[in-house]
């Protein structure tokens, strides 16, 4: 963009911060997830390093936190407490080394090394001691100027009422509480009819600044002391630690000395995938320059010190703009919007894409071409637009009007009174066909490997099948003539055609397509009737009264095997493949009325397999939790289920704990 569109953005991205800010800091409350504001930040941060000129005073880059509240008596800290500029990768960590090392010699640079800390969630506290007694507490305030929290301070356990050392200090560090006592209080709010607290962050905030020390004192905050102020001869910032340590201050032992990047990286990555094993939330890894001479000597750029940065893990939200809005057609004939992105990196994957639903769903975000927006995602759950940012429009947003006609065949659409949805009514519609074969391959249905969206439709393009049943019907020769096929590559998918021409009842079901049968509907189903020869036979009535299948639902299976063509279709795919009847195993009873949610990822097996096993063991799967849950399993990255596990009181177990129940100690 140019200079004025730059101007014109950063005035935007500015103003917004500030609102969010204020809300975060001074009222302790928010509107936006911390990664989206922390997206915000970043965005704000990189136009300013691309436009210097355009940087002012009151930017939120160069101020460090909240004013002060009224309440509390103002302290001025002696020197100033500075907060960090953000990475999110490693390419973001090796600009940061590349950009500051211009300001060395040659002889400091070979002298760099790092102390990594873990970045917990909780505030910034400055204590300082005279003659071996705690004088007084403060928050960091804007930075220069803090609040007098003494009192507040003095009930957290970790933070000494005196110190052997009689010479005047002070000393920095972070106020957090931990998973359980966080559990603890918001099991309270639920009993006493109040709202739950978001994060341990708000908390801890919110205790600090009571009035009276005793509601503080309730909370059992607990504290890390991270840097020493005072002047005891420390060299490097792992020095400073250790002379915390000996006078008696909370030093964290997972922090870490690092000499290169490498190992930043090292232990970065491995804190990502271990953090749910503390006992206290971290969002990231503080990344500091261990010299401290060289740290000095970079300074400082508005609130932040050069030689400082805050590492933290993969956003599960970010803020980027929506460059297209286009329809796709599904295998049961929905029209689909999805918003294009300006690519965007959500939990260490690049996201260029993001379902919109339907039309209403579009209604209620008032959603535009060039909007900016936040963007989420968790674990392998296609992205979502959560909130369009309207106060940064900038007038050159285009509506966006749902289309009358198929995209791809031209049919007029239709919409029943009963969804919100717009389908294509046309059943030889090609876009149809094509994602009935994609769902027919899928790893949840027949599972074949190598036959992907692209292969497919090469075989469509190149008449060679018309439904999924022909799948089963090629033969090598018949892909030596497609383009970059060569021999070997057509062996290995016949090979691997003719490997999975064996399947269960379930995976049977759910790969015909039908439309509202997922996988949960289609192990229903296999349980019930046992064959598909029983289904093809079934009564609307007969489905209505299975437990968990509803009127809806029961119509659309019902529909399916009452149509010609769709009997026609699986008499030809019966021909070539072998379904297993459904049979109750001996163990089947194990899980018998017992429910699972699973949330993160699982590193002995995959979630589909998982599932899998807990269905085989009779017990249910389900996407959500309630009241009703028996076991919430938590893998790494575990996201919202588990604390909504936590607050309704289910029990969270771990993958380990899981696969006792199971009886399996790998899965392959």
């Amino acid at each position: 963009m140019n200079k004025e569109e730059a101007k014109k953005r950063i005035e935007k991205l500015k103003e917004l911060i500030n609102y969010h800010r204020y809300l975060y800091h001074v009222k302790d409350k928010q509107e936006i997830s911390d990664s989206a504001l922390d997206s915000l930040k970043k965005e704000l941060f990189d136009l300013e390093q691309e436009r210097p000129e355009l940087i002012t005073f009151d930017s939120p880059t160069q101020r460090i936190g909240g004013e002060p509240l009224k309440e509390f008596k103002k302290i001025a800290h002696k020197q100033r407490m500075l907060s960090f500029n953000d990475a999110f990768s490693e390419e973001d960590m090796k600009d940061w080394l590349e950009r500051f090392s211009k300001l060395l010699t040659e002889q400091e640079k070979q002298k760099i090394d790092f102390y990594c800390e873990l970045k917990i969630d909780g505030l910034a506290v400055e204590v300082i001691y005279e003659n071996g007694f705690l004088q007084t507490g403060s928050t960091r305030g804007d930075g220069s100027i803090g609040e007098d929290i003494t009192q507040n301070l003095k009930t957290i356990q970790a933070i000494p009422l005196n110190i052997k050392e009689t010479k005047n200090i002070t000393i920095r560090g972070e106020a957090f509480i931990s998973k359980k006592e966080f559990e603890n209080i918001n099991k309270l709010q639920i009993e006493r009819g109040l709202p739950l607290y978001a994060n341990p962050r708000n908390i801890v905030a919110g205790s600090v600044r009571q009035l009276d020390p005793k509601v503080t004192a309730e909370r059992k905050l607990d504290s890390y002391a991270y840097d020493l102020i005072s002047d005891f001869g420390q060299k490097t910032h792992e020095d400073k630690h250790k002379i915390l340590e000996g006078m008696g201050f909370k030093t964290n032992k997972n922090n870490k000395y690092c000499k290169n990047l490498e190992e930043v990286f090292h232990f970065h990555n491995y804190w990502q995938k271990n953090r749910e094993n503390l006992g206290y939330e971290i969002d990231g890894v503080v990344v500091l320059v261990n010299d401290d001479e060289i740290f000095e000597k970079l300074g400082v750029v508005g609130k932040a010190p050069r030689g400082g940065i805050a590492f933290k893990f993969p956003l599960i939200q970010a803020i980027t703009q929506v460059e297209d809005i286009k329809v796709q057609v599904g295998r049961t004939g929905a029209i689909t919007p999805v918003a294009v992105l300006k690519p965007i990196n959500i939990s260490g994957a690049t996201i260029t894409r993001a379902t919109l639903h339907n039309e209403d769903e579009i209604k209620r975000l008032g959603i535009k071409i060039g909007d900016s927006v936040i963007v989420g995602r968790a674990g392998d759950v296609i992205p979502d637009i959560i909130k369009v940012l309207t106060e940064l429009r900038t007038g050159k947003e285009k509506s966006f009007t749902m289309p009358e006609i198929c995209p791809a065949c031209d049919t007029k659409l239709a919409k029943s009174e009963t969804e919100a949805l717009l389908r294509c009514p046309n059943l030889k519609c090609f876009a149809r066909t094509r994602r009935n074969f994609y769902h027919f391959v899928s790893k949840s249905a027949f599972n074949i490997e190598g036959l992907g969206p692209k292969i497919i439709d090469r075989l469509l393009d190149e008449a060679l099948v018309s439904d999924p049943s022909d799948i089963f019907d090629l033969q090598e020769g018949d892909l030596a003539g497609l383009e970059r096929f060569g021999d070997k590559s057509a062996e290995n998918l016949i090979k691997s055609i003719k490997e999975k021409s064996e399947i269960t009842l379930p995976k049977f079901i759910y790969a015909l397509g039908i439309r509202n049968v997922g996988q949960e509907t289609a192990f229903d189903l296999a349980e019930k009737f046992k064959t598909i020869e029983n289904l093809k036979n079934v009564s609307l009535e007969s489905l209505e009264n299975i437990l968990n299948i509803g009127p809806i639902v029961a119509k659309s299976i019902f529909e399916w095997f009452g149509d010609k063509e769709n009997i026609k279709f699986l008499n030809k795919l019966e021909k070539k493949v072998k379904i297993e009847p459904y049979k109750l195993q001996a163990t089947f009873y194990k899980l018998k009325g017992k429910s699972f949610v699973l949330t993160g990822s699982l590193e002995s097996m995959s979630r589909d397999i998982a599932k899998e096993k807990v269905r085989e063991l009779g017990g249910e799967v389900s996407e959500s939790v309630s009241s009703k849950t028996s076991f919430v399993v938590a893998g790494g990255e575990a996201g919202s289920k588990l604390s909504k596990a936590e607050k309704l009181g289910v029990k969270v177990i771990s993958e380990e704990e899981f696969l006792k129940m199971l009886k399996y100690n790998k899965y392959v």
